[in-house]
């Protein structure tokens, strides 16, 4: 039982440790980097050029192959001993060793280990734009996240401010000091704070979910990022024209880089496809032998004689010499081996002249799309001159709009702060009161959102001078 309570103890220590646990911007990007599909397929991809690179190293090697057979003949077939048809079975193995070298191929290989190279350059950049753009979405999320909690901080200190107004007006109507008519309006107001209150917390844990699903986190109700106040960064950037910030993005940017090298890769293609109209020289050579499983018929040392005629008048017997044959079994396999033995080697020439057009027309196609990566790549210097103008404008807009909620929340106090003074000493009515209130609530709200707005706009443009992803 001790045991069993203390592991108890220990699950539900665990949930609530699990249940506290805050993120931060860093562990967002992080767990994003880590979990998102995108970026996992552009791995597989960058892991996949690699392996093309090996195999464009492995077009030098020669060609070298080994081979083998062994063979059963069953049925009517020329006995070697006797030489007669008989029906039996013969066996044989044989065994071949070929070796192919390319001496010249229009230099494909070369051209296509280089093809490789470029290729792995691109799928790292296109990694890297892909990593870079998911940590600037997560920051977008995370400050989301930060700006209605900010707004639902608001909308509870405004509903505590109106609750408070509604317990002192009840008193102030009980005591016959304002009419009956300026409960009714705080009531009024009272029941619109409070969906106010609903809608913030709404908003502020559709954020929560917006960047949960992101990170690929299902304990939507669990989740939270870390309980920190930020405040305005401080960038020189804006400092520097648009047409700095351009310059550095363009020779800096992943996504430009990645273009950059699909020229350069389509430009490769064309020289593998004018490559395919040169001729190709290439080496041979084979070695080869076979075994047989028969017996053999031998010359032995003995000499016998047969009659061939006689000699006409005498009729004497003419006798020819001839060495007598004997049947052995077969040499052995290292001696059959060596004696089977035979070589082949040579060169061989191929030289293109018509195949369907299938050559030229692979190379006008590489030159249209060396046409169409130059095009694209001309395209987004075009967008991103256009994108870093536009946040340029974006980040000093939202920072001049910023300071001007901030003079006009300065400003709103001050007013709500005389008519709440006023409305306390019943020269001012409910209604004018309520006005001034929403009105200061409205200025608050705008100075988180012109804050916030700021902030995911600087860092915007922050992301085109190649500044990390954070908040501090």
């Amino acid at each position: 039982m001790k045991i069993l309570k203390t592991l108890i103890i220990f699950f539900i220590c665990s949930n609530i440790q699990y249940a506290q646990e805050t993120w931060t911007l860093e562990a967002c990007v992080n767990r994003a980097l880590e979990k998102n599909i995108s970026i996992k397929q552009s791995k597989l991809d960058y892991a996949g050029s690699q392996i093309d690179k090996q195999g464009a190293i492995g077009n030098f090697l020669p060609n070298v192959n080994i081979g083998s057979s062994h063979s059963w003949n069953v049925g009517l077939n020329q006995n070697i001993t006797t030489g007669l048809l008989e029906n039996f079975t013969t066996q044989f193995s044989s065994m071949n060793l070929n070796l192919n070298v390319n001496l010249y191929n229009g230099l494909q290989n070369i051209k296509r280990l280089h093809r490789a190279n470029l290729s792995i350059l691109a799928s790292q950049y296109q990694l890297e734009d892909m990593t870079e753009n998911i940590a600037l979405l997560v920051a977008n999320s995370y400050l989301q996240i930060l700006f209605s909690k900010e707004s639902l901080a608001v909308q509870h200190l405004q509903l505590d401010i109106t609750v408070k107004e509604l317990k002192r007006i009840k008193e102030l109507v009980s005591a016959g000091v304002v009419p009956k008519g300026d409960l009714y309006e705080i009531e009024a107001n009272l029941a619109s704070q409070e969906k106010n209150l609903v809608d913030a917390q709404n908003a502020y844990y559709l954020s929560k979910i917006s960047l949960a699903q992101l990170l690929l986190i299902e304990d939507y109700d669990g989740f939270e990022i870390a309980n920190e106040t930020y405040d305005i960064p401080i960038s020189n950037n804006l400092d520097k024209s648009p047409y700095e910030i351009y310059n550095f993005a363009v020779g800096n940017r992943k996504d430009i880089k990645l273009s950059e090298t699909n020229v350069e890769i389509a430009k490769k293609d064309l020289e593998l496809s004018k490559s395919l109209l040169q001729p190709r020289l290439s080496a041979f050579y084979s070695y080869s032998s076979r075994i047989g499983y028969s017996d053999r018929i031998v010359a032995t040392d003995e000499i016998a004689f047969v009659p061939i005629g006689v000699v006409e008048g005498t009729g004497e017997k003419v006798v020819a010499p001839y060495q007598k044959m004997a049947t052995v079994s077969p040499l052995s396999f290292s001696d059959q081996f060596d004696l089977n033995a035979g070589q082949n080697f040579g060169l061989s020439l191929s030289i293109p002249i018509l195949n369907s057009l299938s050559n030229r027309t692979n190379v006008n196609r590489s030159k249209v799309n060396i046409l169409r990566s130059e095009n694209s790549l001309q395209q987004k210097k075009l967008d991103l001159e256009n994108s870093v103008n536009q946040s340029y404008n974006d980040a000093k807009g939202a920072y001049k709009a910023y300071l001007a909620s901030q003079k006009l929340v300065v400003a709103r106090k001050l007013a709500f702060e005389y008519a709440q003074n006023k409305f306390e000493v019943g020269s001012l009515n409910s209604f004018d009161f309520t006005q001034a209130k929403q009105r200061y609530e409205l200025a608050q709200s705008e100075l988180i959102r012109t804050k916030y707005d700021y902030i995911f706009k600087l860092k915007v443009l922050d992301f085109y001078f190649g500044v990390p992803i954070k908040v501090d």
